[in-house]
């Protein structure tokens, strides 16, 4: 199996690949993402004081959204229509800028379309430069705004911006939507009722804007799911790099459901760098979904790279990984090499490993589907995976500091050391999340959860003492807790930048 060029190029193309589906969200502007009452009625009141013409302005408050041409046609002859909208528009700067507010929940569903690497679109009937007013007013994260487009006009714009869903409050916003072939999301915050706009043929009824994050965090998801389905399908067969992590667990599933177990193998390396304790767990979960473990050693030490510790250590690992499994996949008939990166790994900086396993081949489904970590543990939530919640676990090698050679005595000596704290906390009924016990040489430094370091793990507690002493027992010669807590890559915090 050789490199394939289009799968190197999907690994740096950045967050997401070119297979992953866009985020674009249209937003219709009053009284979906601002409430135009106060504004409006102020400028109607002002125009007609200067007409001679008594609007009634509360009626036609009740039904804002069709164009000023639309709404004040009833009340003025054809020939005053014209100027009358001319002089509204110029009327509209001072009377209704500043006192139009946001809707609530305004700001937060702009956020989380800009949360999922998406655009954000306003197509609004609304005369562009007020529109733009608003929006600069208020602080709108907006990408793009087309004004003056009103309706099945809308539809164009959605289309040309290639937006796949469209927010509004009328059954016209629906019509544009539907138009344009993408998802209608209704608000009731402005004048339709719930029964007009389902009538209309909306998708989605929602009674304000706070409720979108969440619903668009579901769409996504199904969108990034079923483009994982798809790359799963044009892949054929996999031979999952299977670590046991939620990563590389949801893609085994999704590829057991996918392809079924006959076309899928999961690979783990086993090593000196791989906790004991996570092995079973591993083999349990590939067997309940019916899959073939193979697990081969792995011989990351014997390479030169791998032992100096520095900075490219992963690479030298996931190219022992990687050339240990091609074979194995290409024995068995299976197509590809798989691994668990995702969409957040791409963009993380400092990934060697991820460029070792592009230039072997391997190919990369959640990355290509745009699924990021918090994806993926909302999706094995949704398939009840055991690994949805699962903390992170890199090798027993990322706990040696850089510079420091990794040797299998070290290994086995973090290895022992974490054994050593789990223990006593378990004893102390002290429960954490993470644990990680950094080799810096002769002295070990623990990083637990900050939250227990205050608490039950506090300076000079006997639990503390505790962790202290089963560290020094495990070989080291000093050994402390940090008091700053976990966190994940705590020794990439020493390597000077690129």
């Amino acid at each position: 199996m050789g490199i394939n060029p289009s799968v190197r190029g999907r690994v740096y193309a950045g967050a997401m690949s070119v297979d992953a589906p866009e985020v674009v969200v249209g937003f219709d502007l009053d009284m979906t993402l601002i409430d135009t009452v106060p504004g409006f009625g102020a400028t109607l009141q002002a125009l007609g004081a200067e007409l001679g013409v008594m609007f009634p302005v509360g009626n036609l408050l009740d039904h804002l959204g069709p164009p000023l041409d639309v709404t004040l046609a009833p009340h003025l002859s054809p020939e005053a229509l014209g100027p009358a909208i001319d002089r509204f528009r110029e009327l509209y700067l001072d009377h209704a800028i500043t006192p139009v507010p946001t809707l609530p929940g305004a700001q937060e569903a702009l956020a989380a379309v800009r949360r999922h690497g998406g655009r954000t679109v306003v197509v609004t009937g609304k005369f562009t430069r007020n529109a733009q007013l608003h929006i600069d007013h208020l602080a709108l994260d907006v990408d793009h705004l087309e004004g003056t487009v009103w309706g099945v006009g809308k539809a164009a714009v959605l289309r040309s911006q290639g937006a796949t869903v469209y927010v509004g409050d009328h059954i016209h916003d629906v019509e544009g939507a539907l138009a344009a072939g993408v998802i209608s999301v209704s608000v009731l915050t402005g004048g339709c009722t719930r029964a007009e706009l389902v009538a209309a043929g909306t998708h989605v009824v929602l009674d304000h804007l706070d409720e979108f994050p969440a619903w668009l965090d579901e769409h996504v998801l199904d969108l990034r799911l079923a483009a994982l389905t798809r790359r799963l399908q044009e892949l054929g067969s996999v031979l999952v790099a299977f670590s046991g992590g939620a990563d590389s667990a949801l893609l085994l599933a999704a590829a057991v459901r996918t392809l079924g177990p006959d076309r899928v193998l999961a690979g783990t390396g086993y090593s000196d760098s791989l906790p004991d304790v996570e092995r079973e767990p591993a083999r349990t979960f590939a067997h309940s979904l019916g899959v073939e473990v193979l697990t081969p050693s792995t011989h990351e030490l014997d390479r030169a790279g791998y032992r100096a510790n520095s900075g490219e250590r992963c690479y030298f690992c996931k190219a022992e990984l990687l050339e240990t499994l091609l074979p194995l996949a290409e024995a068995r008939g299976i197509a590809y090499v798989a691994t668990g990166t995702n969409a957040d790994d791409a963009v993380a900086g400092f990934r060697p490993g991820i460029r070792a396993a592009a230039e072997r081949g391997a190919v990369t489904p959640l990355l290509d589907a745009g699924l990021t970590k918090d994806d993926v543990r909302r999706a094995s939530r949704r398939w009840g995976l055991p690994t949805w919640n699962k903390p992170a676990a890199a090798c027993l090698s990322s706990r040696i500091a850089y510079g420091i050679e990794v040797t299998g005595h070290r290994l086995a000596r973090v290895e022992r050391a974490e054994a050593a704290v789990r223990s006593v906390l378990a004893e102390a009924g002290i429960e954490v999340r993470d644990l990680r016990v950094r080799d810096l040489g002769q002295q070990a430094s623990v990083e637990v959860d900050a939250g227990v370091l205050s608490g039950p793990l506090a300076p000079g507690t006997e639990a503390a003492e505790a962790v202290r002493r089963g560290v020094l027992a495990a070989g080291f010669h000093e050994a402390e807790l940090d008091p700053s807590g976990f966190r994940s890559g705590s020794l990439n915090e020493g390597l000077s930048p690129s």
